[in-house]
Formats: structure tokens, sequence, C-alpha cells
């Protein structure tokens, strides 16, 4: 039915993608306007959440994840990885001071997680150190801890990429901690003959390839 589903050869249609709030607001828009302007007959549905999806159930045709997909039956391709720091906005620093080590974040105002998610528990797991620190900040939205940061609330964490992109974003400690994230990009592997399917796969992986390098 999946691949029954495509009308004929061409890119058209609509395709379900996946993708966590901040790689879905920050990181895909330009990938999906080139997609569009090359395949003006493609539809995108775009779903940002933390979520693991299941691509099984059709709960979304093509996801982008933080954590590897183990499921069977995918297509499954890793198009690289990203670098998760520590950030605060220059006016939290110069209030609060820089801490000097991890220890010392005991004493400033961190912006967290409240629920653990996949791919939470394995950055607890590469980033020991952390099960004590209490969040003065909890929650589960990416876009909600980025703009935390942003407006000097506390420490926080930020792709290394994306905080570049704003002069007023300090890294901090980063020797201390520095958090390889693999990005990988799946879909049922009953997709990959759908045109329309095929052509949002490449385009992502070429774009978020570009981005990640």
């Amino acid at each position: 039915m999946r691949a029954a589903s495509g009308p004929g050869r061409a890119v058209k249609g609509t395709v379900r993608l996946s993708a966590s709030e901040i790689v879905g607001a920050e990181i895909l828009p330009p990938v999906l306007s080139a997609l569009r302007e090359r395949y003006p007959q493609l539809e995108i549905e775009l779903v940002l959440t933390n979520a693991v999806e299941n691509l099984l159930h059709r709960d979304a045709d093509i996801a982008v994840r933080m954590v590897e997909p183990h499921q069977e039956a995918l297509v499954v391709k890793r198009v690289g990885t990203i670098t998760v720091g520590l950030h605060a906005h220059q006016r939290y620093l110069a209030r609060a001071g820089v801490p000097k080590d991890l220890k010392g974040l005991q004493s400033h105002t961190l912006i967290g997680f409240d629920r653990e998610t996949p791919a939470i528990r394995s950055m607890r797991r590469r980033a020991p150190g952390f099960e004590s620190i209490r969040f003065a900040l909890r929650t589960d939205s990416d876009i909600a801890q980025l703009m935390a940061i942003k407006a000097g609330f506390g420490i926080g964490f930020c792709q290394v990429v994306l905080a570049r992109q704003d002069p007023d974003l300090v890294r901090v400690l980063p020797a201390a901690f520095d958090l390889k994230l693999g990005v990988w990009i799946a879909m049922h592997e009953n997709l990959r003959s759908t045109p329309r399917c095929r052509a949002m796969f490449d385009g992502l992986a070429g774009g978020l390839k570009r981005y990640v390098d």
C-alpha cells in the first residue's frame, strides 16, 4: 500500500516528516525550501517532536533522529555528528560569572529537560556528572530552552553550530562538556522506490550533511 500510494514516477504528493523541535525549526527550513523549489508539486507535513516516531506504523514517512534507529525494515543513513555544548548569554555571565568546572555549575541557574527522552538518556550515559544537577527551568521544549538561554535566564544546552550564529551566546566549559550526537535519517524500506520519499530522503541527506560539516 505504501509503494502504490505514489502517483506515478513524478516527485509530487505528500511526505510526512518527523524531526525534533530544534532541527525542524532552525535547521530544516532552508533544506525544505530548496526541495520545494526543485519539486514544486511536493507537499510536506512537518511534525516537530522529541518522541521517536514509529515509522513502521506510519507515524511518519521519514524521520530525522539524534538517536540511532534500531527498528527492522528501515532504510537508515547517518549524515554526521552534531556537537552540543553548554551556552549562556553574555548578559547572564556578566551578572553571575563564568563557572570554572562542572562542579561549579551547581551554583548557577541551569536550563534543562523535564522528562527523559531516548536522546537525553543517551546523553546522560556519555556525560556523567549531571545526575545530581538541578535545573532552575525544566522544559521538554528545545525551542523554549534555546529562547531562555538567549533571554539570559541561565546556562543551557545548545548545538555549537547553532549558537555560533548568535554573537551574544558564549560557550561555557568547552573542554569539560563536549557532547557528540549522531544524526540519522530513516524511512520504511518500502518507501525507497516512491519518488517523493526518495527525493525527500536524498535532499535531507545532502542538506543536513552540509549543516553538520
